[in-house]
């Protein structure tokens, strides 16, 4: 019974990723209320302009060859956007190692920075920021064990 409980769990987990995720995909390129390429990473709601935000700084992630938002640092916006989390999940391929160590102490750090956040974000905003937090870092760590 406690595995098929864990199994139900962890499904759901992985739904509410999917869900973030379509709806951060639903309106692809840049908007005209986009203003700048890491808008994104602050703009929390689902409005159409947020989510438009949130697929263009994603975008604007996953063509920086350099990576250079691997090394800033991160409000608890940005982890409730959820646009860091995704990139390092759809980048993970290409991250070194270092790179995914790094997401990885990022990913296990956005729960308490999330909780941390309380006055500025919502409760429903900060669940789905732990369970993405959550199921980026257990995809990081297995292609640090496969890779590094």
């Amino acid at each position: 019974m406690m595995a098929a409980l864990c199994s139900t769990m962890g499904s759901a987990r992985f739904l509410l990723a999917g869900i973030v995720l379509l709806a951060m995909a639903g309106c692809a390129g840049q908007g005209p209320g986009v203003s700048s390429p890491t808008a994104g990473l602050s703009c929390v709601d689902d409005s159409p302009d947020c989510v438009a935000k949130r697929q263009a700084t994603l975008e604007h992630f996953k063509k920086d060859d350099q990576r250079a938002w691997i090394g800033q640092s991160a409000t608890p916006e940005a982890y409730a956007s959820g646009v860091r989390l995704f990139a390092y999940s759809q980048k993970k391929k290409q991250l070194s190692c270092d790179e995914l160590k790094r997401g990885k102490i990022e990913a296990d750090a956005a729960p308490r920075i999330l909780q941390g956040a309380s006055d500025k974000l919502s409760l429903n905003q900060i669940s789905r920021g732990k369970m993405l937090a959550h199921e980026v870092s257990r995809e990081l760590g297995r292609e640090i064990k496969r890779r590094c």
